[in-house]
């Protein structure tokens, strides 16, 4: 299983939120490309950077998102606010090695299908999940979707993989919602990614265990709970 840190980003700055909250923010850096040399230093191979004002439709951080995806020297996966062919275009032209689809690839189905057929592979659908139903729009809209039906709908499709965040788990290191994961892992075609609720290394040897392909780190990272260095030892595929 491959751990990749989260570089979260507002307001051009590198944040931790705590349970999806934009209220609860319990991180910020100034530098977040300084952020990304500090996590490819601890000897991480891939970056997940989510532009959160995108996501939110409050601004765009694209020129920073650049800088990280040219300038860090690993792979790194990109999201937030992508919501048509252009953004995705933009993105993988910009360095991006995959875009992370989220509210759109949930909400139009036809579309996603698309998108993963132009650049096959290229792809991660970024299933937000909040107990076992899938929300959108920066976590604020819950559907009356199950992720796991979503799975079915979907799994034809040519993604490079599937990231399920556990929203009720984000940023509260107390646990990963194995359950949820476990299920996830089981019935998906793709590579299944995790996020949400690390805060241990035997709460990442517990997904690990359940089948999953990577995890995505943020706030047990971000606050020491975790060595960056011993993470990324260990997990490092």
């Amino acid at each position: 299983m491959l751990a990749i840190p989260a570089i979260d980003l507002r307001d051009g700055a590198c944040v931790q939120l705590v349970g999806g909250d934009y209220a609860k923010e319990a991180v910020r850096l100034d530098d977040p490309l300084e952020v990304a040399y500090k996590w490819v230093a601890a000897g991480f191979t891939r970056l997940h950077v989510v532009d959160l004002d995108a996501a939110t439709g409050k601004g765009s951080n694209r020129e920073l998102v650049r800088d990280i995806v040219t300038r860090a020297g690993v792979p790194a996966q990109v999201g937030g606010g992508v919501r048509d062919r252009e953004s995705v275009e933009r993105l993988l032209d910009d360095g991006a090695d995959r875009v992370v689809i989220g509210t759109r690839g949930v909400e139009d189905p036809e579309w996603l299908t698309g998108q993963s057929e132009r650049a096959p592979g290229r792809i991660v659908l970024a299933a937000d999940v909040r107990g076992r139903r899938v929300v959108t729009r920066g976590w604020a809209k819950e559907t009356a979707r199950d992720v796991l039906d979503l799975i079915r709908e979907l799994e034809q499709l040519p993604l490079a993989g599937l990231l399920v965040t556990a929203v009720h788990a984000e940023g509260k290191m107390q646990g990963t919602d194995l359950n949820l994961m476990a299920d996830v892992a089981d019935l998906s075609p793709w590579p299944v990614i995790a996020s949400g609720g690390v805060g241990s290394m035997n709460d990442l040897r517990a997904l690990e265990d359940r089948g999953l392909s990577a995890v995505v780190l943020g706030m047990a990272l971000y606050t020491d709970a975790l060595d960056p260095r011993v993470v990324a030892e260990e997990f490092a595929e």
